[in-house]
């Protein structure tokens, strides 16, 4: 699917009486303006809506409704100057989406003794009012308070090097992967895995939460598209298998086809849904075909979470969403639950039967032919890999009680060392507070026993992103 960009509504703010009393402020604070346009058009994704510098009440209701025109998913509202809070809330509240405060000061500090010595004290005062950004944000927060506007502030200098434009890039970048989910297409096919009752959720809540569409799919339909596959679909398809993985010696023609024939299947599914993500499980008793379409899925489920639709195994929807989210992020998100706690090395197991995403793994992963799926029906070809070593972090999209949904973050380090070589997705991961605490206190969170894991630490995204859909993120240490 082709992937949208985020359109970002920039506008100033400052006040038009000022212009004619305090000449070169206006051009001055234009100029400010422009260094904060060209900053965020460095970030990906990102298509920038022009409001220019919104100064009156007239200009604010016009520039509310193009945002309306041009679909704005986020305001971004530089305050360069005082401006009345009387020019900002048409604006908002006729575009009706997330707004960004940025606070940010043309200097570290007013030079004082240069300053002081001007003189004249209506150029001093133009000076100070290129200084004076910190002053109407009060007014402004006061105002989206009572209105029950949302709002986040970026405080900073302007700077390349300040670290609010890397705070800032975040807010993009969290409000970008908002609008992935708001668009997503997540097909549900199967049913539930019987008796995981963590794992069932509300679905209608998940759409009311993230946005998009749920597609409910019939195992069926996959079983009839794999019947057209042709020979060479087939060969082709077992000759990318070999180039993307270390394909193990002891995996027979027959269960490499059986799989091609089943990823062919899978891409067609997903392109005539138009799938962004996808959960699954099937026993497939009592219908062989069925059976050997579901117990060969794993490989092209490997090449579909690698290709930006991740899959999650056992129907677990919630932790199709997180999957979504990481892989939107950049970071992987490859499905993953507690095997075993290693308390001679302080770390602890996690890896899951089923796909892994390419993207984030400690080198080629290794196919690997099973006799037996462990709590499931059939037997095939099955992938191996680690997490590279590094930073990661663990996302799981938890159903809480009180709350609705909330966002379960923690963020660790993943390490070379022994793994358990059964034809799984394994990794060795550290916590700063020790497996222990670690797992103490991520089960009392209350998450489902999946979540997904990606590289780097993103938990300030995470955060982020949990503001711009108005739920709660909860970091375990």
């Amino acid at each position: 699917m082709q992937k949208p960009s985020l359109n970002v509504a920039l506008c100033g703010i400052g006040l038009a009486e000022y212009w004619p009393q305090f000449p070169g402020l206006e051009t001055r604070l234009q100029g400010y303006l422009q260094t904060v346009a060209d900053r965020i058009a460095a970030a990906d994704h990102a298509r920038i809506i022009p409001l220019g510098l919104v100064d009156s009440i007239d200009k604010s209701f016009a520039a509310g409704r193009r945002c309306r025109r041009e679909e704005a998913d986020l305001i971004v509202i530089y305050v360069t100057t005082y401006a009345l809070s009387a020019t900002v809330l048409p604006l908002v509240r006729q575009a009706g989406v997330p707004v960004i405060v940025l606070n940010v000061a043309p200097l570290a500090a007013i030079d004082y003794l240069s300053f002081n010595a001007i003189g004249d004290r209506g150029q001093m005062t133009g000076e100070w009012l290129a200084y004076c950004s910190a002053c109407p944000v009060p007014e402004i927060g006061n105002v989206f308070q009572r209105a029950g506007i949302p709002f986040h502030q970026v405080t900073g200098l302007l700077a390349a090097q300040d670290p609010c434009w890397t705070e800032l890039a975040d807010w993009i970048e969290a409000a970008y992967v908002q609008k992935v989910m708001a668009f997503n297409r997540l097909g549900a096919m199967g049913h539930y895995y019987g008796g995981m009752l963590d794992i069932y959720t509300d679905t209608t809540q998940q759409l009311i939460t993230f946005g998009g569409h749920l597609e409910i799919i019939e195992v069926d339909e996959l079983t009839g598209l794999r019947r057209e596959v042709t020979e060479r679909e087939a060969t082709d398809r077992v000759a990318e298998f070999r180039t993307t993985f270390a394909v193990q010696s002891d995996c027979s023609a027959a269960e490499l086809t059986r799989a091609a024939r089943t990823s062919v299947a899978l891409d067609r599914l997903v392109d005539r849904y138009q799938l962004g993500s996808l959960a699954y499980y099937y026993k497939g008793t009592g219908v062989p075909e069925n059976e050997d379409t579901m117990s060969s899925i794993i490989i092209g489920n490997s090449l579909l979470t690698a290709a930006g639709v991740p899959v999650a195994g056992e129907y677990e929807i919630k932790n199709a969403q997180a999957m979504k989210i990481m892989d939107t992020f950049g970071v992987g998100g490859s499905f993953t639950e507690f095997y075993a706690m290693d308390f001679a090395d302080d770390v602890v197991l996690m890896g899951h039967d089923g796909p892994g995403h390419l993207t984030i793994a400690a080198g080629k992963i290794k196919v690997k032919p099973l006799t037996v799926y462990h709590g499931k029906v059939g037997r095939g070809l099955s992938v191996e890999m680690s997490v590279r070593p590094g930073p990661v972090t663990l996302l799981s999209v938890v159903e809480d009680r009180e709350h609705g949904l909330k966002l379960l973050v923690a963020e660790g380090h993943t390490e070379a060392g022994p793994i358990l070589e059964i034809g799984n997705t394994n990794s060795r991961y550290r916590f700063t507070g020790g497996v222990r605490a670690f797992v103490n206190d991520w089960n009392a969170a209350g998450p489902a026993h999946h979540c997904a894991v990606g590289v780097g630490h993103i938990g300030a995204k995470l955060h982020k992103l949990a503001a711009l859909l108005g739920i709660t993120c909860q970091q375990v240490r």
